[in-house]
């Protein structure tokens, strides 16, 4: 067979396997840290982040645009933290006792109360509005990311947005 009548391929296996590694190198940390926030430990949230990219990994050549892998697995992470929550079915998660994750005592020390205050809180809204805040203000997300991560329309980032803004001010009595 001469060059000229070599078949054209098709991206296979090892194309996915690069671009699977090259979408870990960049974004496995920031996934893992908004895992963390989401389900509130460092341990599930990695396996919530290794979950998503062997998901990816296992339907990649599913996927209509390759180019949307980020989009697929920021709402995997989404998807693994809200059952990792089920799982765990913790009152304490909905009574207002969440606690931070911390690795030292330096961080300890470092965590002021003001944030803690803010975690507590963000944990007793709603989950749909936690995620939404998450999504735009702590992984930094467009509205129409956080509604491609969400499944839902821009219009309703943008509701669910302020609405959990407005009841996080309520529960930290900046707001009437």
């Amino acid at each position: 067979m001469q060059a000229s009548e070599t078949p054209a391929r098709t991206s296979g296996p090892r194309d996915a396997d690069d671009a699977i590694t090259g979408l870990y190198a960049e974004h496995a940390l920031g996934l893992t840290r908004l895992a963390v926030v989401m389900v509130g430990d460092r341990e599930s949230a990695e396996d919530v982040v290794q979950e998503a990219f062997l998901g990816l990994h296992r339907r990649y050549g599913e996927l209509r645009d390759p180019a949307n892998a980020l989009v697929y697995l920021r709402s995997a992470v989404l998807n693994n933290a809200r059952s990792v929550l089920r799982r765990r079915r913790l009152p304490s998660w909905f009574a207002g006792t969440y606690e931070p994750p911390v690795w030292s005592a330096e961080a300890a020390a470092l965590l002021g109360a003001e944030r803690r205050a803010v975690l507590e809180a963000l944990h007793q809204l709603p989950a749909r509005r936690r995620e939404a805040l998450i999504l735009r203000y702590y992984a930094e997300l467009s509205e129409e990311e956080t509604a491609q991560v969400m499944g839902v329309s821009r219009g309703t980032v943008k509701s669910t947005t302020a609405r959990a803004l407005d009841a996080l001010g309520r529960l930290l009595g900046e707001r009437p």
